[in-house]
């Protein structure tokens, strides 16, 4: 029996129902949700758990109405909701006329524009968590190699082996490529998707180029950028846009992509071992794209982009909430330097609070404002 590893937002989900009437768990299949939502649900006397993929379960809800009432006083768990949209309708009716918090938590695979009426039914109703695969804080320091390596889909993270690991990912892919987007209501042909999948594997922390991933395709650049929306909506691509400061310089415009997981971007590549990724191009980059998914997971609420000049000013994260500015620079060597494109771009954007995250033991200061520091120490409150 694999061991259960406590998520950083177990304590988020708590409070938000104890003031708000719905709360909606989203991430991607198999990162924890449903065991997640059973560990809260066992830990109350009044909360239910239905998986709507379960006939025996979404039968119950032949008469949703009916079921809501006989629970009344309950916490009520709906499982892979993405699968009836139609009950949003249902839930706003009932959420208006109990008038308590704490009534539905509701578990997607999707974000909620692809949950069809969820925004537009349940709007000023419902809470939106997201649970990303675990991030060093969840599983430890002294996994952060494991966890870099394998991604953190739970099943991956916890196999026997790397070979075992890498043959979850592998079936993972697959299966979201022959089921779980059909079942999104996506008829797209899976090769096809697979190799844009692959495409965005090897372009890992660059630049999105949808002319040149079009032209590989043979599709046009709209359809490229229908693909990237699809697979942002399902928590597999993020498209880290560029900063938008006002300054008198030649910005890049694009966005940069990545493989959110880590572990998923090198079962993509083929990258088996810890010494495969070692002697793999994409090792640079593949720490750039695990830094930052564990902290935008820790960090949601802050707005995330990157800089980059025609020149060469550049800064790997741009981290805003507020007045405040905060610069991250990935690198992936024990003895990290940056150049001079860096300090550039640190005076560009006027900012006196900057932090070099790379795999070194302590932190330690680089210069004035700048800090090295290991991944797990990474702290903004």
């Amino acid at each position: 029996m694999q061991r259960y590893i406590r998520r950083l937002q177990e304590d988020k989900i708590r409070g938000r129902l104890r003031h708000m009437p719905a709360v909606a768990l989203l991430g991607p299949r198999q990162v924890g949700k449903s065991t997640l939502a059973k560990r809260i649900v066992a830990a109350s006397s009044k909360a239910v758990y239905l998986d709507l993929e379960r006939p025996a379960d979404l039968n119950k809800l032949r008469d949703p109405e009916a079921y809501f009432a006989l629970h009344a006083d309950k916490l009520i768990c709906l499982d892979e909701i993405q699968r009836v949209p139609e009950l949003f309708p249902v839930l706003r009716s009932v959420i208006d006329e109990r008038q308590r918090s704490g009534q539905f938590l509701i578990l997607g695979s999707a974000s909620p524009g692809l949950i069809r009426q969820s925004s537009e039914s349940l709007a000023g109703r419902i809470s939106h968590i997201e649970l990303a695969p675990l991030v060093v804080k969840e599983a430890g320091a002294s996994a952060l190699r494991t966890l870099w390596l394998r991604g953190g889909f739970p099943r991956s993270y916890l196999a026997s082996d790397d070979g075992s690991s890498l043959q979850w990912r592998t079936d993972f892919i697959r299966t979201f490529l022959e089921r779980d987007l059909p079942q999104l209501g996506f008829s797209l042909s899976a090769r096809v998707i697979e190799r844009f999948w692959r495409l965005c594997a090897h372009s890992h922390g660059q630049l999105l180029n949808q002319s040149r991933l079009g032209g590989v395709l043979g599709v046009s650049h709209h359809t490229i950028r229908s693909y990237i929306d699809l697979l942002e909506h399902t928590f597999i691509l993020r498209a880290l846009p560029p900063c938008q400061a006002n300054l008198k310089k030649r910005l890049v415009k694009s966005p940069k992509i990545y493989i959110r997981d880590s572990g998923l971007l090198h079962a993509l590549l083929d990258l088996e071992t810890q010494e495969h990724l070692f002697s793999h191009p994409c090792y640079g980059s593949s720490w750039e794209g695990f830094v930052i998914e564990n902290i935008l997971a820790m960090y949601p609420e802050w707005r995330a982009s990157f800089y980059r000049t025609s020149s060469g000013n550049e800064i790997d994260l741009i981290l805003e909430r507020g007045r405040r500015r905060v610069a991250v620079e990935c690198k992936a060597s024990s003895a990290p330097e940056v150049g001079r494109g860096f300090w550039n771009a640190l005076k560009d954007l006027d900012i006196t609070e900057a932090w070099i995250v790379a795999p070194v033991d302590e932190s330690y200061p680089l210069g004035d404002g700048v800090t090295v520091v290991p991944i797990e120490d990474f702290c903004l409150d």
